[in-house]
């Protein structure tokens, strides 16, 4: 076998090597990116969350330093909002009962926030990057509004209550009390609050643990 012919036959072994490592990089990215937009297996305890999703948490308390909403009721109107499922939208409406027709509103993403409010925070912020299925994202959005809530409507950051009918109907219709004869929206309203109460409760048990590093929350928990 002349050099030329080895070179050839090695040649394409690299090649081929380098073909199935980016055929298999990519296989991995795309499992990897499943995991992460998969919604928790257990929405009910924040601490089972944090622990299943670790990044979220690191996403969460970095929205709460940024705008000083609690991590409860930041993560009370994800679950309602979304399930937190990364790429939900409202379901389409039905013409004649079957055919899918348009969806109601623009809304997407982990906090359901519509496009318009999604430019707006974007400008405010200058994040022109973060995107609506992205969890940290969604997380600074929600902290963000909630700055506005309470700036624009006096409501405490603590008020989840409040806090989530000003998000639903926008400051100047939480103002205008727009929210009053929606007995549905204060009832969905009354869950956010409830269940935030439940997952400060949890937080509170479980923080100083999830604020350790990996290895220490792996060997002390």
């Amino acid at each position: 076998m002349n050099g030329a012919s080895v070179r050839s036959r090695v040649g394409g072994f690299v090649k081929t090597a380098i073909a199935r490592s980016i055929l298999l990089l990519c296989a991995v990215a795309v499992v990897l990116t499943g995991c992460a937009t998969n919604p928790p297996s257990n929405a009910d305890d924040i601490c089972a969350i944090f622990d299943e999703k670790r990044k979220w948490y690191r996403a969460a308390a970095k929205a709460r330093t940024r705008w000083g909403s609690s991590i409860p009721v930041m993560m009370a109107f994800a679950y309602q909002e979304s399930s937190f499922k990364a790429k939900a939208r409202p379901p389409r409406r039905k013409i004649l009962g079957f055919i899918p027709g348009p969806r109601p509103a623009s809304a997407y993403g982990f906090a359901q926030a519509t496009n318009e409010t999604w430019q707006a925070y974007r400008k405010s912020t200058g994040r022109w990057g973060a995107d609506r299925d992205d969890f940290g994202d969604a997380m600074d959005f929600v902290g963000w509004y909630n700055e506005q809530s309470n700036r624009k409507s006096k409501i405490a950051k603590t008020d989840a209550y409040n806090l989530y009918l000003a998000y639903h109907e926008g400051h100047g219709g939480f103002n205008r009390r727009s929210h009053a004869g929606k007995a549905w929206l204060k009832d969905a309203a009354r869950k956010v609050a409830s269940r935030s109460d439940r997952y400060g409760q949890q937080l509170s048990g479980c923080e100083k643990r999830l604020k350790r590093g990996w290895l220490s929350r792996l060997l002390f928990r």
